[in-house]
């Protein structure tokens, strides 16, 4: 986790500011046909924004396509982006608080900020049997030591569970609706349908999950779906927390979840986009268990971001997926 902007940022951002690079949050900028300037920091909330914007606002997304959002550093082109932008979106966890001191640094009055972490009830940060967490021994380790205890982790990934997608829609929609009242009637018609295909995916994820031999998956990886496991009373087990930096298990861990592929034959072993996959490939070479992919959404390919591969279509690729590793 970053736990402060660089010197070398909080040096940009000074410097931009002297320069006059101020925020005019002018939303018909003869270079911007399309209106509003909504600016994204991660997949999730690029592609909501966009269902629900249609032609009337030009979305930007900052974090390249394949890249990893935990360790995401905005350029100077990225900040000049958010000053000038009309809606600004960002997660609101402990990766994103670089964003803390870059909008410090500018003049917000005229710009509309979402947190994600506001939009939905969030839950800590849960480490289950068998699960490496450096940072959470590190902070027990400080306990003994006299320290305070560090304040709880809440889960960022909040756009996993297809109900709390429908929440974050809602809000972005409302801040266009009001940010553009011109337009209220159109996002507000876009938000109806998009909302009603979230409620279809969600039914689908149900209708998978109650009809299932078994409830437990298994990640040779991180795990970011803590909302989703909860959404639909799945249980899991994992190499990691979903904010690990870490890409290498420990014997013991790998172990752990060798075994519990085997005492519950389970017929697949996960791992989430981007990733190496080493670990999940190391435990179906001892179980059998299939290698199987279940997107988190942080981030996507760039063939499939220029492709326009949207939230939906990896959701649903998702729903066969957790169809196959709980049947």
């Amino acid at each position: 986790m970053k736990k402060f902007i660089s010197i070398a940022l909080a040096l940009l951002i000074g410097a931009l500011a002297l320069s006059g690079c101020a925020n005019n949050n002018t939303p018909n900028d003869s270079e911007n046909d399309k209106g509003l300037s909504v600016v994204t920091t991660i997949f999730p909330p690029y592609d909501f924004a966009r269902e629900i914007a249609g032609d009337k606002a030009e979305v930007t997304m900052l974090l390249p396509p394949a890249s990893e959002s935990h360790s995401f550093d905005p350029t100077p082109a990225d900040i000049i982006k958010i000053q000038d932008c009309d809606v600004f979106i960002y997660v609101g966890g402990e990766s994103d608080e670089w964003v803390s001191s870059i909008l410090e640094s500018m003049d917000t009055s005229n710009m509309r900020i979402i947190t994600l972490m506001d939009c939905v009830e969030v839950v800590e940060e849960e480490i289950v049997e068998g699960m490496e967490d450096d940072e959470h021994e590190e902070g027990e380790e400080g306990e003994e030591g006299g320290e305070e205890a560090e304040e709880p982790e809440y889960d960022e990934h909040v756009w996993t569970s297809p109900r709390n997608a429908k929440l974050i829609v809602e809000k972005i929609s409302e801040t266009l609706r009001e940010v553009d009242a011109d337009n209220a009637d159109y996002y507000r018609a876009n938000t109806e349908a998009y909302s009603a295909e979230l409620d279809d995916l969600d039914a689908k994820f149900k209708a998978v999950v109650d009809s299932a031999a078994r409830n437990t998956l298994v990640f040779g990886d991180r795990f970011p779906f803590r909302y989703f496991a909860d959404a639909y009373g799945l249980d899991y087990y994992a190499a990691f927390p979903g904010c690990s930096t870490e890409t290498e298990a420990s014997a013991a861990t790998i172990a752990f979840l060798i075994d519990k592929v085997k005492d519950e034959q389970i017929p697949v072993v996960f791992h989430i986009e981007l990733s190496n996959e080493k670990i999940a490939d190391a435990i179906s070479e001892s179980t059998g268990a299939k290698v199987a992919l279940l997107h988190a959404c942080h981030n996507i390919s760039k063939n499939d971001f220029e492709s326009g591969k949207s939230y939906l279509d990896l959701m649903t690729d998702n729903v066969e997926a957790l169809r196959e590793a709980l049947n």
